[in-house]
């Protein structure tokens, strides 16, 4: 029933992104914890852009970069009861990953899930209490068409984000939204 299930979408050209922030059930593909950096990639090469995001896709609001999953896989994220949804739009982090910084969340979904705000001048995030990474927990929904690893993200370096999974993970998760 539409009008008891709130729905927030971002549309990224036709390609709808959504996640379900009813109080419901709503089954996952993988659900998991990792710690989330940001970024704010315009292409206005100011304060360590590199430029426009892999999937050829304009920086938004729910775009996020992962070091191993496809592009264009859709989820959310947990923070603190905050949930928010996203779409692996970009790679990266790059080295935070060795470190386990799995999730790359889009400066403006930062600042929201912290309760700090999106600095247009320098593209990062104010208010946050200093916090440049956090935990999250995530649920993947739908698995990008693409290349990447198909499962629990691995290191850049590993190369995932480059070889073809077939295999995806068979993991279905019930999950409780927040």
């Amino acid at each position: 029933m539409l009008a008891a299930s709130a729905v927030t979408a971002l549309t990224v050209g036709s390609t709808a992104v959504h996640a379900d922030t009813a109080e419901t059930d709503q089954q996952g593909v993988l659900k998991g914890a990792t710690t989330a950096s940001y970024f704010w990639d315009d292409s206005s090469g100011r304060a360590g852009d590199t430029g426009l995001p892999a999937a050829g896709k304009p920086m938004q609001k729910g775009l996020a970069a992962s070091p191993s999953w496809p592009l264009m896989t859709e989820g959310y994220v947990v923070y603190k009861g905050k949930k928010m949804p996203f779409f692996v739009g970009d790679r990266g982090p790059g080295d935070p990953s060795s470190r386990g910084v799995m999730l790359d969340l889009d400066a403006k979904t930062f600042a929201e899930l912290t309760g700090g705000s999106f600095n247009s001048d320098t593209l990062g995030v104010d208010g946050a209490g200093g916090a440049g990474h956090i935990k999250v927990e995530y649920v993947v929904t739908k698995w990008g068409d693409g290349v990447g690893k198909k499962n629990y993200p691995v290191a850049f370096s590993s190369g995932a984000w480059a070889e073809k999974d077939d295999r995806p993970a068979t993991q279905q998760v019930s999950v409780k939204n927040h």
